[in-house]
């Protein structure tokens, strides 16, 4: 099959455009291809060639597939799309990436290593086994958690749960108690947080750990928002602390999430996808210093934590639980000091150890004690467990109420102007 050739002219150029067989290749006599070439055949087979349709294929490289990348297992990918910027590891080509050190497939923060900062993870032995939890406060807790979580129509379910009452109570250690029997491993934060030199950090920061919740609710965890001591970052407690604009900033943050908990966007992002509801668990001695709108009944339920007789046996009994103290001194102890707070006798219990601390620096003596607390290749000191009696914790109780007396009674910024003593050493 031979195959014909057309000349097309522009201009002064003069092109031939070749219609190549499959069999063989025929050039007709032109101008420009002299005169001596009449024709030229091969019987030569080629493959056909279809001009502009040219395809280039890199090599396939099997070492970029490692057992971590998630494009293999994408029906179980639990990855976080805003920190994962290497889920093309292994699918780009080397033709488009650029030298090794200088590209975006390098990653900075990989969700392979990812962990939050606000995460809290439950490590040590805190399975509720042998602690004790208020049944009001788990009542409580559980109740608002659940709600959250259902569809229940004509009813608007408050988002925040305020938990207030007085301090050392046991407020954060309760709920991390439910917490841990529920499941839940929360987003924390503290009031630390909730304050900032540059305005607007604190909003935008609740924003992005509320966000954070929702994908760990949209991935099949339940999580919570667990905001500590929110009085003492977003309250005004009289002329005291200065109102700045990030405490009207977190407060309306938080108002307009109560009333938006499924549209929560960050600065300069516009997602019109509904985000999951996040319960927001918050807790304070005075809640009657937060911005009013933001406790009102709608936005935030409000709990009263206040520990009875009952549960102040119920958590002392867990305090003192590896220590063998019968159940009956444990109900002397809290008997005998009533206006404690419950944390009160966690201070008793370690005032137990000084003895054992003093009689090793004794030992060591004053002077080597840094060289076998810090950076020493020795263990550090372990002390066998000492026997506790109700008469010690007494005994440690009435010492620590009276250090309360000192810091009430005796005012040191007028003293320590006219005397040298305190009290009633002048006199």
């Amino acid at each position: 099959m031979a195959a014909s050739v057309s000349t097309t002219t522009f201009g002064d150029v003069t092109r031939s455009l070749l219609n190549v067989g499959s069999s063989s290749i025929s050039v007709q006599n032109t101008g420009f291809l002299g005169k001596s070439v009449q024709k030229l055949r091969s019987r030569a087979r080629e493959p056909k060639i279809y001009p502009h349709k040219f395809k280039v294929v890199a090599e396939v490289d099997e070492k970029k597939q490692t057992d971590k990348d998630r494009w293999q297992g994408l029906t179980t990918d639990i990855s976080d799309d805003q920190q994962d910027i290497t889920r093309g590891k292994g699918m780009v080509d080397t033709l488009f990436q650029a030298p090794v050190g200088a590209g975006t497939h390098h990653a900075v923060l990989s969700s392979y290593d990812y962990l939050s900062a606000g995460l809290r993870q439950y490590q040590f032995d805190n399975n509720v086994n042998g602690y004790y939890i208020a049944p009001a406060f788990m009542d409580k807790l559980a109740v608002h958690v659940a709600k959250n979580f259902m569809n229940i129509p004509n009813i608007n379910v408050p988002l925040i749960l305020g938990i207030w009452g007085g301090k050392g109570q046991g407020k954060s250690f309760q709920c991390e108690l439910v917490f841990a029997k529920m499941g839940i491993n929360p987003i924390m934060m503290s009031a630390g947080e909730l304050e900032s030199g540059n305005a607007g950090e604190p909003a935008k920061l609740i924003r992005q750990r509320y966000r954070e919740a929702a994908d760990r609710i949209a991935k099949g965890k339940m999580c919570v928002l667990f905001i500590n001591d929110l009085d003492a970052g977003a309250g005004r407690f009289g002329g005291a602390t200065q109102y700045t604009v990030n405490n009207q900033m977190v407060n309306a943050t938080l108002m307009n999430i109560a009333d938006n908990p499924t549209n929560v966007q960050l600065p300069g992002m516009y997602n019109k996808q509904e985000n999951p509801r996040v319960p927001i668990i918050a807790t304070g001695n005075d809640f009657s210093t937060l911005y009013a709108p933001l406790i009102r009944d709608g936005r935030m339920e409000k709990f009263y934590w206040a520990p009875t007789r009952e549960d102040r046996i119920g958590v002392c009994s867990g305090i003192f639980r590896t220590d063998n103290v019968p159940i009956d001194h444990v109900v002397e102890l809290v008997d005998t000091f009533p206006g404690q707070s419950i944390d009160f006798f966690g201070a008793v219990r370690a005032r137990v150890y000084d003895d054992e601390v003093r009689k090793w620096i004794v030992n060591v003596g004053v002077e080597n004690m840094g060289s076998k607390l810090v950076n020493s290749r020795e263990k550090l000191p372990q002390f066998e467990q000492p026997k506790i009696t109700v008469a010690k914790l007494i005994e440690y109780g009435n010492m620590l109420v009276q250090e309360q007396q000192n810091v009430k009674m005796i005012q040191l910024s007028p003293k320590y102007l006219n005397e040298a003593a305190l009290g009633d050493a002048n006199q």
